[in-house]
């Protein structure tokens, strides 16, 4: 359907794709993949006609429809949700509005002496917009609204006075309502919860067009793709199977490259020690010329490509007592909104204990009782002894000061440490060499999100209050966490919509429902086992 004929692209001295070849047929499902500025938008905005490459060609089937989703929303407002959504459901959408605007013209005393021809051209719009399912169209844009986790309120309030992640939510709704034949999904998993994100999971896996799609879930990408097209160095290359097939195959690439590379480095250092001491002896002429003429003929092997692997131990932390956090009777409301009546909880030293319950059920809430950013209506919340907590919310790359550098950030937060500590930490967590002078204002989600957690666990709190830590964060940077946390020996209490997190870290479930906390031990693998449901607001 889509086709990359030896496209070649620069983005002033950088060369972003050299001679790259791929395409994408009805049917396939596929997984965009490559380092942070490998080139994946640019690609999108070439197979939309946004940017052309500089050399090579991108070639689309003819009538093939096109839908977009991108981070990059743009302006919404004056119109209901639904409306908004509607509004974007391709040439449905804009038969809708002739329909409209014939309806109006019918109603037009001024136009009386048309009327004939109105009816005319009614009627063969009417019959058009039938035949596109128009007259069932707001239904299933509100279905896909409520998948996406919009109540009714939201769907018939105005779109503006949407927070960004709910306009993200929106956007998303109007590309998957349009069904076109091509879907290109710019990171779709941002922004949505577990349930929203499980509820697209299946959409995807019926949509019966040609999907190619960027996340940083892993569980997701391998729940919904059967393809994968890695950018790396310029070049593009083709896996089938999913993502975790794709890490599998690249590992055994790199390791056979290697023993390649291994292997020919061997036999040119023997054979330039032949020529080294040969080469002054005549009776060795002969031989000596024809191993260097050997040698100018040989295609070089290279050594794989070594991708910066970020990783970070932590000091151990100091122990702390046994009963790390302890709510009794907790009451807390929002205005009519009842979150918790009379809530019990005890978090024990060592316990990880994810944070689980459908939208408005009061996860960040428990996170921030407990962290004290916010206190109850009623009740107690009580710190056990010795702890040392590290709270990561939702809000915190917010309160970075713009002006300073990301190491003038750290050394702000730890003017004892040395110059060298810092350094190492920031390497850690992915600031390497010039990049730990970019000020705070410049930097990506991602970016600012490594850049707080560098600030929480440098010197490590025993208990560990996280919410949404990987939000904004790809895949080698949640692995690197993964790994750091895995070996970490306080208590952690998080919320998480990433199922490989959630499932690598916990060992204890905290579900949020009306009628109280209802408790899982052996973590959130134990959990979908036991209630045969991934998230709460999902029934078997």
């Amino acid at each position: 359907m889509i086709r990359l004929d030896n496209i070649s692209k620069q983005n002033g001295r950088r060369l972003i794709f050299i001679e790259a070849s791929a395409s994408l047929q009805k049917g396939e499902k596929v997984g965009l993949v490559g380092p942070n500025g490998a080139g994946k938008t640019t690609l999108f905005r070439m197979m939309t006609r946004q940017e052309e490459p500089d050399e090579g060609q991108v070639l689309t089937e003819r009538g093939v429809s096109i839908g977009y989703f991108s981070q990059d929303v743009g302006e919404m407002a004056g119109r209901s949700a639904t409306a908004e959504v509607m509004q974007g459901a391709g040439a449905v959408a804009e038969v809708g509005a002739e329909l409209a605007t014939l309806e109006a013209a019918m109603a037009d005393p001024d136009q009386a002496h048309r009327l004939d021809a109105i009816l005319e051209r009614f009627g063969e719009v009417q019959a058009r917009f039938d035949e596109l399912g128009g007259y069932a169209l707001e239904g299933r844009a509100r279905e896909v609204l409520d998948g996406l986790g919009f109540s009714q309120d939201m769907m018939d309030g105005d779109v503006g006075k949407l927070s960004g992640g709910w306009k993200m939510r929106v956007a998303l709704a109007r590309i998957l309502l349009m069904r076109p034949d091509v879907m290109l999904l710019d990171e779709p998993s941002n922004h949505l919860d577990l349930e929203s994100l499980i509820w697209l999971e299946h959409f995807l896996a019926g949509f019966d067009g040609a999907l190619l799609m960027t996340s940083h879930d892993r569980e997701f990408m391998n729940r919904v793709i059967n393809k994968v097209i890695e950018i790396d160095g310029g070049s593009l290359t083709s896996f089938s199977g999913d993502y975790e097939f794709y890490a599998q195959q690249r590992a055994l690439n790199e390791k056979q490259q290697q023993a390649q590379f291994e292997r020919q480095q061997a036999m040119l250092a023997k054979e330039i020690s032949f020529i080294e001491r040969f080469k002054a002896r005549a009776s060795h002429a002969a031989q000596v010329q024809s191993r260097v003429k050997k040698l100018e003929k040989i295609d070089r092997v290279e050594p794989p490509k070594r991708r910066q692997s970020l990783a970070f131990d932590f000091p151990p932390a100091p122990r702390s007592g046994d009963d790390v956090a302890h709510l009794r009777g907790v009451h807390k409301r929002y205005g009519n909104r009842v979150i918790y009546d009379g809530l019990d909880l005890l978090v024990r030293r060592r316990e990880r204990c994810c944070v689980l319950g459908v939208n408005g059920a009061g996860k960040s809430t428990l996170l921030k009782l407990v962290a004290g950013s916010t206190t109850p209506d009623a009740g107690t919340v009580k710190i056990g002894g010795s702890v040392k907590m590290g709270y990561f919310a939702q809000h915190a790359m917010d309160l970075l000061d713009g002006e300073r550098t990301v190491f003038e950030t750290l050394e702000d937060a730890f003017p004892r440490a040395g110059q060298g500590a810092l350094r190492a930490l920031a390497g850690g967590f992915g600031f390497s060499g010039d990049e730990i002078e970019k000020t705070c204002r410049v930097l990506s989600g991602g970016e600012k999100a490594r850049l707080v957690m560098a600030l929480m666990l440098f010197d490590p709190p025993n208990f560990l209050v996280l919410d949404e830590p990987t939000n904004h964060l790809d895949i080698a940077t949640k692995e690197m966490l993964i790994t750091a946390l895995a070996q970490y020996e306080g208590t952690m209490l998080f919320v998480s919509h990433d199922r490989h997190f959630l499932a690598a870290l916990s060992n204890r479930v905290l579900e949020l429902t009306p009628e109280g906390v209802h408790q899982y031990g052996g973590g959130y693998r134990e959990y979908v086992a036991r209630t045969g449901h991934e998230a709460p607001g999902l029934h078997a």
